[in-house]
């Protein structure tokens, strides 16, 4: 780390070692609001994030943008390494696979819509294992007969998958690439557009005190 200018002034190495610092000591991703609350006033921290960024483009961790957050990361060519140190999470089953994908690309999405698209029931059992891994979240409640509640991905679903934004998912054309979706499926077959706003929407009620035990009475009518 040196002290050389840029084109817009020296940099600001105090504050250049305050970012730093507060990234490697942070348990989670921290958003340029955070950092600004943190530093003295009037300093310039996206600048400082930005160089930060360059000067760890080239090391064995990278400094990344995701969700909106910064932290600090393995850098991706080196990600092998981390194998033997990394505890094996418990794979999802494919079930909960297809739930996420559903979820995170057609939120928000009521558990009755989420089994319409995949033409099968969808069990209480992994909406809650989703909801454990803190990928997926209730967000509202359906403004229709019985007022379903609907669910959305999570900050964390963006971290974990190492995405900017919902929107960086991969669109029709990548999903064929990479395989998952046959190269001969209609014409009229869409990928949506996720959209992971935090607001609800025109259709959705605020949760209220009291939904998850009202979602366990949904299901027990429903069975």
């Amino acid at each position: 780390m040196t002290g050389a200018g840029t084109e817009t002034g020296p940099v600001d190495l105090a504050g250049l070692r305050m970012v730093e610092a507060l990234l490697f000591a942070a348990s989670e991703p921290l958003s340029l609001e955070e950092l600004t609350l943190r530093l003295p006033e009037g300093t310039d921290v996206l600048a400082l994030l930005e160089t930060l960024q360059a000067q760890y483009a080239t090391r064995g961790v990278n400094l990344v943008r995701l969700a909106e957050k910064w932290c600090f990361r393995t850098a991706e060519d080196l990600a092998f390494l981390m194998h033997r140190n990394v505890e094996e999470q418990r794979k999802l089953s494919r079930a909960a696979l297809e739930t996420l994908a559903i979820i995170a690309y057609h939120q928000p999405v009521t558990r009755a819509e989420i089994e319409e698209i995949r033409g099968v029931s969808t069990s209480k059992g992994t909406l809650d294992v989703l909801l454990e891994t803190t990928w997926i979240r209730m967000r509202g409640r359906r403004r229709t007969p019985g007022r379903p509640v609907t669910y959305g991905t999570t900050d964390q679903f963006l971290v974990h998958f190492g995405l900017e934004n919902v929107k960086d998912l991969p669109g029709l054309e990548e999903l064929k690439g990479a395989g998952l979706l046959d190269s001969a499926i209609p014409a009229s077959f869409l990928v949506p557009t996720p959209n992971d706003a935090t607001a609800l929407t025109e259709e959705e009620d605020p949760l209220e005190d009291g939904s998850l035990f009202d979602e366990d009475a949904e299901t027990v009518a429903e069975d």
